[in-house]
């Protein structure tokens, strides 16, 4: 396991200080870091809960609803391909749409905490 090595300091970019346990326990108890905590399981949680519910509503419909699964919409396309394939899509969109609030929402709070801790005094 490679260990990240700080690049060279110039008087632009000093090098970071590497911060005490204690330090990273009084952070993870601040406001700062419960409220980067609070925006991550705001939207995770909810919609992992969402993903789970409509991937069990897809297995149940497979198991018990075959007339309904087999049902053509197009050719030899059935509802069960359909669906299916609704399942990558959806995997798809919710790590677009969590990289987007990663970037708008969580990584500017985590770049404040981080910027803050490295350069205590």
């Amino acid at each position: 396991m490679a260990t990240e090595t700080p690049p060279p300091a110039t008087p632009e970019t000093p090098i970071p200080r590497t911060p005490t346990t204690e330090e990273f326990t009084e952070v993870q108890r601040g406001a700062d870091f419960a409220e980067l905590r609070h925006a991550h399981r705001a939207f995770a949680f909810p919609l992992t809960v969402a993903f789970i519910a409509w991937y069990l509503l897809y297995v149940l419909l497979s198991s018990y609803a075959g007339g309904f699964m087999g049902t053509k919409v197009a050719g030899n396309i059935n509802v069960a391909l359909v669906l299916g394939l609704a399942q990558f899509l959806t995997t798809f969109l919710i790590a677009w749409w969590y990289a987007r609030h990663a970037a708008a929402e969580l990584d500017p709070k985590a770049q404040a905490i981080k910027t803050r801790m490295e350069g205590a005094e």
